[in-house]
């Protein structure tokens, strides 16, 4: 049960940024149009893949190394955020439960809680991985090359885990209290200063270093500085719908429904970044092109990517405030439009880079046979766009009931029960890197199947009591 005395006034939001109405805390979240809080994580998120685009551009003129390189680093240091995103699902869950509850404290104390428990995490998991981080890159079994330009990478980025958990809290919290559009103007400004400093640290312009890998590195990871002091600043300055709240958060109570509701996503993402690794191996037995190929696969279809990953917002917040609201019918529509709408915009941009897919391979990449196969995977990936709107959405919905647990069994039935174990086969017979591609198409059906069922069962509803 809460420890606060219930809904209080909004007197922590200043007149001039005033909350929008959808933010109120107590609000009937049927107010909460999807698309209201879905478009500002939208075009936050197209924001960042724009970012990520140019940023590629910029590492590519270095060559296909620096490319595997950096999307190795960068995939090393989504593994260490594994712990992280255990948390947030329980922040997310709790926060969206007590504000659709009127329960302003309370959202406070969650989302203060969660930053004292991912600060100290990170910032234990920053070492490791900085002394590590030779063998953390050999995973992947890369060219020697390769290997050294990653683990470079790794090395510069890994003691900015801190800094990038205070920006992903608090930018949680306000998600799941209807507040996503600050989070997308910290985000753009952020992105402005990533594009800046990556060209400039990369190249050596302005007056900075000519650093290359680890330029693009310590941009990152400057950037992701950036935004957490805005944050922070803003924050404590009761500049937010959230401010920082009673001195009293880390209460037993509160921390373990934090863990209990977090630890299956903390080891759904640790069981998909080890099974991605898996996958990447694979690929990496068929040479440095292929690889390539597939980091700049995703990096071009995350434009489709963010779309879902805004109607997954969208539908935790509203699913969670239904709930905490009483009205668990109302949560169930919610989940189900959210996915409707998911499904029909990833489409359209699918379709949109399917047509362009050459071109915007040629544009990141001067080599024929690593665009080749970039445009292979795009057509392979984009076939799916659809079972990829349904896993983004309803699994978005299903861990903002709490529901934190059947997301990790999904996970671990279609990554290894399908994609690893078909690529495998594959690899084991001979066949083209082609065919190892193929096998994402086994896993999103696989993942697309079992939460459809699962949302439609409605036993989500009853998962927090």
């Amino acid at each position: 049960m809460p420890d606060s005395p219930g809904p209080l006034p909004n007197t922590r939001y200043p007149p001039r940024m005033a909350a929008p109405a959808s933010a109120e805390p107590g609000r009937r979240a049927s107010t909460l149009g999807i698309w209201e809080l879905a478009w500002p994580a939208i075009l936050g998120n197209l924001l960042h893949s724009t970012v990520g685009i140019v940023d590629m551009k910029i590492v590519g003129s270095l060559g296909p190394a620096a490319v595997a390189a950096t999307g190795t680093g960068n995939r090393i240091f989504f593994v260490l955020q594994a712990v992280l995103m255990a948390v947030t699902a329980g922040t997310t869950a709790l926060v969206a439960r007590a504000w659709g509850a009127g329960d302003r404290q309370e959202a406070e104390r969650v989302t203060r809680a969660s930053l004292w428990l991912c600060a100290s995490v990170s910032l234990l998991l920053s070492v490791p991985a900085f002394v590590f981080a030779d063998q953390l890159a050999a995973v992947f079994r890369l060219e020697a090359e390769t290997v050294a330009l990653a683990a470079t990478f790794i090395r510069w980025i890994s003691p900015f885990n801190v800094v990038f958990a205070v920006f992903f809290v608090i930018s949680a919290g306000l998600r799941a209290a209807g507040d996503t559009r600050t989070p997308l103007w910290i985000g753009a400004g952020t992105n402005v200063v990533n594009v800046f400093l990556v060209y400039s640290l990369v190249y050596g312009e302005f007056g900075f270093p000519a650093m290359g890998v680890a330029g693009a590195a310590l941009a990152n990871g400057l950037a992701f500085s950036f935004g957490a002091i805005v944050t922070v600043c803003l924050w404590l300055g009761n500049r937010l719908i959230l401010g920082v709240g009673p001195p009293v958060c880390l209460e037993r109570s509160r921390v373990g429904r934090l863990l209990r509701i977090g630890y299956p996503a903390g080891l759904e993402q640790g069981v998909w970044q080890g099974g991605f690794i898996l996958f990447l191996w694979i690929v990496a037995l068929y040479g440095t092109e292929p690889y390539a190929a597939y980091m700049l696969g995703v990096n071009i279809l995350s434009f489709s990517f963010v779309v879902g990953f805004g109607f997954s917002i969208a539908a935790s917040t509203l699913v969670g405030q239904h709930l905490g609201a009483g009205d668990p019918d109302a949560a169930a529509r919610s989940g189900w439009r959210a996915m409707g709408m998911s499904v029909g915009v990833m489409l359209v941009f699918a379709a949109i880079i399917l047509l362009a897919a050459e071109p915007l391979a040629r544009f990141l990449i001067d080599d024929d046979e690593v665009v080749r196969l970039t445009v292979v995977f795009i057509y392979v990936l984009g076939s799916v766009q659809a079972l990829m709107a349904i896993e983004f959405s309803l699994g978005g919905a299903l861990r903002g009931a709490g529901d934190t647990r059947f997301p990790l069994i999904t996970v671990l039935s279609g990554l290894f029960g399908a994609r690893i174990l078909l690529a495998g086969i594959f690899a084991w017979r001979g066949l083209p890197v082609e065919w190892i591609f193929a096998a994402l198409i086994a896993d999103y059906i696989v993942k697309a199947t079992m939460l459809t069922l699962r949302f439609r069962s409605g036993r989500w509803k009853t998962v927090i009591a």
